[in-house]
């Protein structure tokens, strides 16, 4: 129960990896504040954050539906201040929202560009800063940051430059502002080896088909409560999800598959040289 009491101000938590990150601090006991678009019901989208909140009330912690769009300033800080007046301050940020189109350059509306650079980079950032007031006041500040290690190769930008861009962007934020509030709050990145079974993958990038060759959000969700236990002295880490893990004693990773007699998909950005544990493979489990 480490982060029982602890209030975590989450975007995007209203579905997928940032939804299975409040639901596993909420089984703590957690504080969650759900800053997320989605207010009402969308086919291709489902989940809303008074849906989420019922989800993270029902797991045993305390839920704070938030409508809130991370392009927009003055709906960042009133969410901020909204969870810092509700629960009494602010424990834990974590920056999960963000915005993926798969688009070469060419291809890449500037509407879509701007959309991109907005929520990821943009938003880290704002949501960051916002939160930072509070962390400071808190005993074990941490934000995390759903984004991927810093590799600059060109392999990761050439299909999708302005992704690309955007995404890192994220990351970047983690290389600052760790160094800049070194010993005063955690700023770590964390990012997933294979493709996560999520709305975007299925809308996007694979189909339902595509999902089966996915690992579930439960394992962001438990590496990410791991790195948010962690001594605030725990800073500036680019971590995978399953090496992580690995790290902190976990050793059955077939139980995140979707489907273990099927191939993994493995996700964008993921170094080369940051293979998976040792006796864990992206085979399909004989």
């Amino acid at each position: 129960m480490a982060l029982a009491g602890k209030t975590l101000f989450i975007t995007g938590a209203s579905r997928g990896i940032g939804l299975a990150i409040a639901l596993r601090c909420a089984r703590d006991g957690a504080n969650i504040a759900i800053a997320a678009k989605s207010v009402t019901e969308d086919p291709r989208l489902p989940g809303t954050v008074a849906g989420a909140a019922a989800q993270i009330e029902r797991a045993g912690g305390k839920a704070l539906p938030l409508p809130c769009d991370i392009r927009f300033e003055d709906q960042v800080l009133a969410a901020v201040d909204a969870c810092a007046r509700r629960f009494g301050g602010i424990d834990i940020c974590v920056n999960n929202a963000s915005a993926i189109s798969l688009t070469g350059t060419e291809d890449t509306a500037m509407k879509r560009f701007d959309l991109m650079h907005q929520v990821n980079a943009r938003g880290t950032f704002l949501v960051s800063k916002a939160c930072i007031p509070h962390l400071r006041k808190a005993a074990n500040p941490h934000v995390l940051m759903l984004s991927p290690p810093l590799n600059l190769a060109a392999k990761w930008f050439a299909p999708h430059p302005a992704y690309s861009m955007a995404k890192y962007g994220m990351s970047l934020c983690v290389l600052g502002m760790a160094e800049e509030f070194r010993g005063q709050i955690a700023f770590n990145a964390l990012w997933p080896r294979t493709a996560i079974a999520t709305a975007a993958i299925r809308n996007i990038l694979a189909g339902e088909e595509g999902l089966s060759h996915c690992r579930k959000p439960e394992i962001v969700a438990d590496a990410a409560w791991h790195i948010l236990g962690k001594p605030k002295s725990f800073s500036g880490n680019f971590l995978i999800d399953d090496n992580f893990l690995a790290e902190n004693g976990v050793t059955d990773f077939d139980q995140y598959r979707v489907d273990p007699a099927k191939d993994l998909m493995p996700d964008f950005f993921v170094p080369d040289d940051m293979p998976p544990p040792p006796g864990v493979s992206l085979k399909a489990v004989s």
